[in-house]
């Protein structure tokens, strides 16, 4: 493959336009591993990229897409050769530098994880960075004590990737998941997930004047943030953790010291970017053992769509519309 095409957003007068344009090997960006890309997911992270206001890209045009799979084509490090199944996601992948939305692309060696035993490229993407953000949640919290004998985990954001893929993975290893979202039509979607009960945000706010409410949460991943996180802290067990992912509720929140210091709640802040290689792989492991669902089930969570198709599909996941997960077919 000499020529390969990629979405590209550019600047079209005031307004940044997503394309698909063509391009040459000669394109490619600086890097030890060149991978033929079959699959990269849709993340509300590559819909920033796509407007103006984002705060994600300083320059254009840009390839986004923050994780991929595929296989290796030419490595200059020895660690990989031609023909090796791989992923990447987070470090500066369709941020800093041109992203998965490419049929082809080159990336350094340091950022690049040999595809699990048993999982398919497409696999990997159906978890993708929303799925690793998932897994590295509950990971945490159970590095921090969470066990399935203390009681219901609440996700938050349930519909979305991080939060549909919370749910499933974490009712697959036998937790009683509460998910929470503002779509009630969804229901029947979170329980086939696995959820035991579902609830809209507004049941988790909690009357003003009290900093501490009934224990109800063993522990919570929350990919929201924002005003309804206070809420959340004011609720959860005794020694219990909040993993927070995102900020699609809003970057800034305000609670008392309470939580922390009466109950030993603990906050974790859970980076899927920069997270060290070592535990990258571990909890890529775990995926491919513990998490990934049979077919029915990754195709209950994931719908394919063609590279023409992600301008929609950028929209719809900035505007809340996109359930589950998308990836972009590229083969």
């Amino acid at each position: 493959m000499n020529n390969y095409q990629a979405l590209t957003v550019d600047w079209k007068g005031e307004h940044l336009k997503p394309e698909v344009r063509g391009y040459s090997l000669e394109d490619l960006p600086e890097g030890d591993v060149t991978i033929r890309v079959a699959y990269s997911g849709v993340n509300y992270k590559d819909g920033l990229t796509s407007i103006p206001g984002g705060h994600i890209v300083n320059s254009y045009p840009h390839i986004p897409g923050i994780d991929l799979s595929g296989t290796v084509v030419a490595s200059s490090d020895p660690a990989f050769r031609e023909g090796d199944e791989v992923l990447v996601t987070g470090y500066g992948l369709g941020v800093s530098h041109p992203g998965g939305f490419s049929q082809m692309t080159r990336v350094p060696a340091a950022w690049v994880v040999p595809l699990p035993p048993g999982m398919s490229a497409k696999a990997a993407m159906a978890v993708g960075t929303a799925g690793f953000t998932a897994a590295l949640s509950i990971h945490r919290m159970e590095e921090n004590g969470l066990a399935t004998s203390q009681g219901p985990v609440l996700v938050t954001g349930a519909t979305g990737g991080v939060g549909s893929w919370a749910v499933a993975m974490l009712a697959r290893s036998g937790y009683d998941v509460t998910a929470s979202s503002r779509k009630s039509a969804e229901a029947d979607y979170l329980k086939k997930l696995g959820a035991a009960e579902c609830i809209s945000p507004q049941e988790l706010e909690l009357p003003e004047g009290r900093a501490l409410q009934q224990e109800r949460w063993a522990g919570a991943v929350d990919p929201v943030g924002g005003a309804l996180l206070p809420h959340v802290l004011r609720s959860v067990r005794y020694g219990g953790s909040v993993a927070v992912s995102g900020f699609t509720g809003g970057m800034d929140f305000a609670s008392s010291v309470l939580p922390f210091i009466l109950r030993g709640v603990n906050l974790l802040g859970i980076d899927s970017v920069q997270c060290p290689m070592e535990l990258r792989r571990k909890v890529w492991g775990r995926i491919a053992a513990e998490w990934l669902p049979e077919e029915e089930m990754l195709d209950s969570v994931v719908h394919e769509i063609a590279l023409s198709d992600l301008p929609d599909a950028l929209t719809q996941i900035l505007q809340g519309r996109m359930r589950g997960r998308a990836i972009v077919n590229l083969t």
